[in-house]
């Protein structure tokens, strides 16, 4: 069952609203564009057979114009030779052809309607056309981006990943329990002979600087 019933539908649908009622609407917007562009093949097909009638029409045209040239040639023929009765005969199978090219000249006017209501339908077709096709895209990206979403949020919601989180936070616990214990073993032992010498040198830079900076100060508490 087509969703539309005549090409006017089609030309007058207003997708978003169509789209936004169906339960389905990738399934509709496919089933949209695919009626387009049947409807598409029908005018087009249409339009052909309209320029090829308007082709053989301007042929019989140039076929009774031809020939209503003629007879009047031999009606101003008979009428030199004084045969009025052949000259009477060739004005009425003038008239006749020149009626036949009426007649053509209507045919070719409707057909020329035809063709210009065909153009017209195919410029809109395509526009509707297009625009389905980007709802379709849009759809798509919309699908494709919302799966995306779906992935990245059970990965990140996955039990798993707070598994994995508390066991490298286990392991840094038991670093720093590594750590703290070889600390504990230098805890409480006497000191090398090594770092005696260390503390004393840097007591006596400390006190250096302390004797400066007293220096500086006695000197400034001086100043007139």
């Amino acid at each position: 069952m087509g969703v539309f019933s005549r090409l006017t539908d089609i030309i007058n649908s207003n997708l978003n609203a169509m789209l936004d009622k169906a339960e389905d609407p990738e399934k509709i917007v496919r089933l949209i564009i695919q009626e387009m562009e049947d409807t598409l093949v029908e005018v087009r097909s249409r339009a052909a057979r309209a320029i090829a009638d308007k082709k053989e029409i301007e042929r019989k045209r140039a076929d009774f114009v031809a020939r209503a040239r003629e007879w009047e040639s031999k009606a101003e023929l008979a009428v030199a030779k004084g045969r009025e009765d052949l000259a009477r005969g060739a004005v009425a199978a003038k008239r006749k052809a020149e009626e036949m090219v009426a007649m053509l000249d209507r045919e070719l006017e409707a057909v020329a309607k035809s063709l210009d209501k065909a153009n017209d339908d195919l410029e809109k077709l395509q526009a509707k056309l297009k625009e389905a096709k980007a709802k379709q895209r849009s759809l798509e990206i919309r699908r494709n981006a919302a799966a995306d979403s779906v992935r990245i949020n059970r990965q990140v919601y996955d039990g798993r990943i707070d598994e994995a989180i508390a066991r490298y936070e286990r392991y840094e616990r038991r670093i720093d329990e590594l750590e703290a214990e070889a600390e504990s073993y230098v805890m409480g032992r006497p000191k090398s002979l090594e770092e005696e010498f260390r503390e004393l040198e840097a007591e006596d830079d400390i006190n250096a600087e302390l004797e400066a900076i007293k220096k500086r100060v006695a000197e400034r508490a001086g100043r007139p």
